[in-house]
């Protein structure tokens, strides 16, 4: 109320500032706005020694516009708070959300920033060192049986070698041992014959 009341006055300091410039028909002739009101009011009122005399009709009609053009300032001012209430309730509300919405992305970089490795929740930088340790271990595994393999394999065909060269010399001797029972066959059946031969 205090505010309307500074604003009257503001406002009509300011037109009688200009009431001065105008005349009273051009003052009649201006809008019929609260400021133009409280000029027009004032022009046309009459003078009496230090005094303005207006006249009753006039004052009770601008009283009336007055109270008319409060009573209109207070219902939109009561209807911009109604509106202000309820977009501070829908501000609360969207913070709210807001506030749910980001635990719910905070939740979710986290459960995408871990990787279950069995059953235990780990960090994917956790699990990538993991991950490499395994693979490196297993590839010195792998070079290590490649290595144990190469290794058996030549002992293998070392083996064979030895194995085919002693077999050759089996045979050689087996063929030398045949051989030979095969001459002490004939010299005994050549000694068998020349006793025959002899008695």
């Amino acid at each position: 109320m205090k505010f309307l009341k500074i604003v009257f006055l503001f406002v009509l300091a300011q037109h009688s500032v200009a009431q001065n410039t105008l005349s009273k028909e051009e003052v009649k002739d201006l809008p019929n706005t609260i400021e133009n009101q409280f000029l027009k009011t004032y022009r046309l009122s009459n003078n009496w020694q230090e005094y303005k005399m207006i006249n009753r009709s006039v004052f009770l009609t601008f009283q009336k516009n007055v109270l008319d053009s409060v009573a209109a300032i207070k219902k939109e001012s009561a209807s911009k708070q109604v509106k202000i209430d309820e977009q501070q309730k829908n501000i609360a509300q969207l913070q709210t959300e807001i506030d749910r919405l980001n635990k719910d992305l905070t939740a979710s970089v986290n459960k995408e920033d871990t990787i279950s490795f069995v059953g235990i929740p780990l960090d994917k930088t956790t699990y990538n060192t993991l991950v490499w340790a395994i693979i490196f271990a297993l590839l010195i595994g792998l070079l290590f049986f490649l290595y144990r393999f190469k290794n058996s394999n030549i002992i293998t065909k070392q083996t064979k070698n030895l194995l085919e060269e002693v077999e050759q010399e089996f045979e050689q001797h087996k063929r030398k041992a045949l051989e030979k029972e095969q001459k002490l066959r004939r010299q005994l059946q050549d000694e068998i014959n020349k006793q025959r031969g002899v008695s």
